[in-house]
């Protein structure tokens, strides 16, 4: 067995040495200039905050507009990844290097992209005259300027260019360490990676290199590289993923008008680069093999492996943040991403949160049926989770270990001596809220001037591939702060807009006093972890420091209230958290960071990947177990047998849709089929046979109908009334007073949805209320009606034990407390009691048979086949009619005729 991991970026890439390439680390002539002006750097090429200690002059210089282009593919879960030192100095990774290309590609060592940025909209009609124009311009002779030559002989230099592969710095770095923690530790056995090399490789097709590339990345390295054209890449990532999903999925919605998100032409691409991953998946799949797709790049590609492999076992797992369905239906294609997800036989999410935001976002635009374990879809369940991901401390302290760290935190020690240490390290865009907390740092000096010219804030930030706004608000936030309270020998700002080395991050996170994270919409913050384990004191005394973290992130719902918990928009608590991480006492500290150490220690990304496999296997038999196609055909000779070899029978049979065809459930039905009344009078004339009747039907409908069948009983209303066999009266099983509570409040709520629905109408049972649109005046307008109430009645009603099920037509709103199988059981008991003394300890019957073919009756088949499993009851049938999965142990396909010719070759049995 193989776990295929699908993820955007693989752990490897490919980089070329090149005829003439100067030693790694050497300026161009043409970088000189710009690079003059850049922050000091390290013996190693890498830009430092440190450097300046080293020679003993002031701190680092103030931020300026100037800009440096940059990768797009920097790291999106707050977790650095750490390059092996080869790595570093062989490729020069950490050194500053000219990228030209404002798109993906631009390192001198990988080949340049050929996409076009922003992607041409070829599909909106505007854009076809331009197209005419240019075919004009050619007839008449006049060329456009060309870069063929160029490109010619850049593809040519490629294509012979020797190469090796070597350690990505992109990708998803909490993901790649949960999967190597797992593997040391042997819960992972095979695994194969399936991703892009994260460079283009347009320049490359037809060449043997690419081939050489692709077989020794599988061979060597057991990764998969999924090519795609530079085009659909840069469509697909810089601007459908980036400008389109990632806002959304961080609450902001995208309505100004900078915004793309109403713009088509990218989602083209966002398909082509998920079918690449699906097809280089299907390829190399075999029976038996695991695969797991990860995060918002590739949410198309469960479905469609599904559609190719239905009998797969797929899992999906968001690492960023899920927002509420209001958010979430701002996308145009928000059915087709909701689609794509529940391919997958296992959804994961960081949170509870985004959990319940995904359930109720399908509910509402899917009109699902959502459960606290999942999605009833109508031919399948689809199971979700909420499980954290960690970091790997076993890895985490090898790296601390290392000398280097060593060395740094001395020279950071002597540089900030008598100095407290708030750090942090965020992307410099709108969701992490760098300028937040540099504001709540400035309130903080201005209200506190005892610890001005005492603590040091240094923000690490790596800023985005676009010249925005932010950028120049926060580089004159940090100037006015430095320049009001800065001196020649101290700065209250220390800011590089680059990210430093790993030595460097290590020795910085063991030395801070604090470390502040004011995410707006985080999924789960690394760093916030990674901080936390630098604390212990192993490597330095012991600072167990304070954590100051936005109350918008994932990792906030793990730390119990044991960190500094703040909103990022309230400047005055935010600066409040500062001054209280800074004062308080030893004592707290250490209690704080103890809960906070072990809260980490738990949730670690060997335990995160282990768990949600360990989950996807078992959610998979238990569907694989459920399928229709799984589930043999009802065994008329064998039910015979059962039947004949038993002395004390019990039949709890489903009323609509099994005993009789299915008719409008707001009309009543005057007469019952004659056949069904036959078949049950004959199969009661034995009197070792029990049978219960179960409907969604009140009680008077169900009393009219089966006024000619004497001795059977009846369960209505789904489990809210029960009159026992031979008994007149009906025994009301659900509180009344708890009913008429709630049924207000849902009226009110029924009442607001039927003025806006035409043709609508409300049916008022006596333990539910039923909203009916199928008479509707506009069925489409009113089934999205319908979704929006079910998800208002789930949302508003969940502590009144009363839920929503989006039905074909209707709405049904009923008890979460009382339903057919809670009746089931009442029946089983009272038989039981009714039992002479000395035979209870033995179950009250030796053959138990449920037929159902809704949602309803799996409640109940779940039940009987329990009985059977712990040998209560001898012999155990449950049959579902239809196609869809199910709890029962046999399918009928013949429906009501079916049903109706078993149970009458059981009353003729001998």
């Amino acid at each position: 067995m193989t776990v295929f991991i699908a993820s955007l970026f693989l752990p490897k890439t490919v980089h070329f040495t090149l005829p003439g390439t100067p030693p790694r680390g050497a300026l161009s002539k043409k970088n000189e200039p710009l690079l003059a002006k850049k922050p000091p750097t390290t013996e190693e090429g890498a830009p430092s905050l440190f450097a300046a200690a080293q020679v003993n002059i002031t701190p680092p210089i103030t931020p300026t507009e100037e800009r440096k282009p940059e990768d797009p593919f920097v790291n999106e879960d707050g977790l650095r990844i750490h390059l092996p030192p080869l790595d570093t100095a062989s490729t020069g990774l950490r050194a500053p290097v000219d990228r030209s290309s404002p798109t993906w590609g631009g390192r001198p060592d990988q080949p340049m992209s050929r996409a076009n940025s922003p992607p041409p909209p070829s599909i909106i009609d505007s854009n076809r005259h331009l197209q005419q124009k240019a075919k004009e311009l050619g007839r008449q002779g006049v060329t456009q300027p060309r870069t063929l030559a160029r490109s010619d002989s850049h593809d040519r230099v490629f294509a012979h260019a020797n190469w090796k592969i070597l350690s990505a710095d992109q990708g998803n770095g909490g993901l790649r360490n949960a999967a190597e923690a797992a593997a040391r530790e042997g819960k992972l056995g095979e695994y194969t990676w399936v991703g892009t090399l994260g460079m283009p490789t347009d320049a490359l097709q037809g060449t043997q290199q690419l081939q050489d590339i692709e077989d020794r990345m599988a061979t060597e390295h057991d990764m998969l590289t999924v090519f795609c054209s530079d085009k659909d890449f840069d469509g697909h990532y810089s601007h459908f993923c980036k400008q389109i999903l990632w806002p959304v999925f961080h609450y902001q919605i995208p309505d100004n008008p900078k915004s793309k998100a109403y713009e088509d032409h990218s989602w083209k691409y966002y398909v082509n680069v998920n079918r690449a991953f699906a097809d280089k998946i299907v390829k190399n799949w075999k029976r038996g093999d695991v695969i797991w797709v990860h995060d918002y790049h590739l949410l198309l590609v469960p479905n469609m492996v599904r559609q190719k492999i239905p009998e797969a076992k797929i899992g999906f797992f968001l690492h960023v943040a899920f927002p509420s369905s209001e958010v979430f239906r701002c996308l145009a294609v928000r059915k087709e991403l909701l689609e794509g997800m529940l391919g997958a036989n296992l959804i994961g999410f960081q949170i509870a949160e985004y959990t319940r935001h995904f359930l109720q976002t399908c509910s509402r635009l899917l009109s699902a049926e959502a459960t606290p374990d999942g999605l009833q879809l109508e031919d399948r369940f689809v199971d979700v989770v909420s499980l954290p991901i960690g970091i790997d401390p076993v890895s985490l302290s090898a790296h601390r270990e290392e000398d280097e760290v060593s060395r740094w935190m001395e020279i950071m020690r002597k540089r900030y001596a008598g100095k407290k240490l708030i750090v942090a390290r965020d992307k410099l865009d709108h969701v992490r809220g760098v300028r937040q907390k540099l504001l709540s740092y400035e309130l903080f000096l201005n209200k506190n001037p005892e610890w001005r010219d005492n603590v040091v804030l240094i923000q690490v930030a790596l800023s985005t591939s676009e010249k925005s706004e932010l950028d120049a608000t926060v580089s004159d936030i940090v100037t006015r702060v430095n320049s009001s309270w800065g001196n020649m020998a101290y700065q209250p700002v220390h800011y590089l807009k680059q990210d430093i080395p790993y030595a460097q991050y290590l020795a910085l996170l063991s030395i801070a006093d604090a470390l502040m994270i004011t995410s707006q919409r985080e999924g789960m913050n690394l760093t916030s972890h990674e901080y936390l384990y630098c604390q212990d004191g192993k490597i330095s005394e012991k600072k167990h420091g304070s954590l100051i973290l936005s109350e918008f992130t994932g990792t906030s719902s793990l730390f119990g209230g044991n960190e500094l918990a703040v909103n990022p928009w309230d400047y005055n608590s935010c600066a409040n958290a500062i001054k209280s991480a800074l004062e308080m006492g030893d004592e707290e500290k250490e209690r704080r960071w103890q809960k906070l150490y072990h809260a980490v220690n738990h949730h670690t990304g060997s335990h995160w990947f282990t768990e949600f496999m360990l989950r996807l296997d078992r959610v998979y038999d238990e569907q694989h177990h459920r399928d229709h196609t799984s589930v043999p055909r009802l065994s008329l000779n064998a039910l015979a047998r059962q039947y004949k070899n038993s002395e004390r029978r019990l039949f709890i049979l489903d009323f609509e849709g099994t005993l009789v065809s299915w008719g409008p459930i707001n009309k009543i039905i005057p007469v019952s089929p004659q056949r069904t009344l036959d078949v049950l009078n004959d199969l009661l004339l034995d009197e070792r046979n029990t049978i219960y009747v179960m409907s969604g039907r009140q009680p008077e409908e169900l009393d009219r109908l089966f006024r000619r069948v004497p001795n059977l009983g009846l369960i209505a209303e789904n489990g809210c009334f029960l009159k026992d066999c031979g008994s007149a009266e009906w025994t009301e099983m659900a509180d009344s007073e708890q009913i008429r509570s709630w049924k207000q409040s849902v009226k009110n709520i029924l009442q607001y949805y039927i003025e806006r629905t035409p043709g609508a109408e409300i049916e008022n049972r006596r333990c539910s209320l039923i909203f009916h649109y199928k008479s509707a005046e506009d069925y489409e307008a009113a089934a999205r009606q319908a979704s929006d109430c079910a998800s208002h009645i789930n949302d508003a009603c969940e502590q009144q034990r009363v839920h929503a099920i989006p039905l074909d037509g209707c709405v049904l709103v009923e008890p979460i407390d009382w339903t057919k199988s809670t009746a089931a059981e009442k029946i089983f008991g009272d038989l039981k009691a009714r039992m002479a003394p000395d035979a209870q300890h033995a179950s009250p019957v030796d053959f138990l048979m449920v037929v159902g073919d809704g949602r309803e009756d799996e409640k109940v088949f779940k039940w009987a086949n329990a009985l059977g499993e712990d040998k209560t009851v001898k012999e155990v049938v449950t049959v579902s009619l239809g196609n869809r999965n199910t709890e029962a142990t046999a399918t009928l396909t013949q429906g009501v005729s079916g049903v109706l010719m078993a149970l009458q070759k059981l009353s003729q049995v001998a």
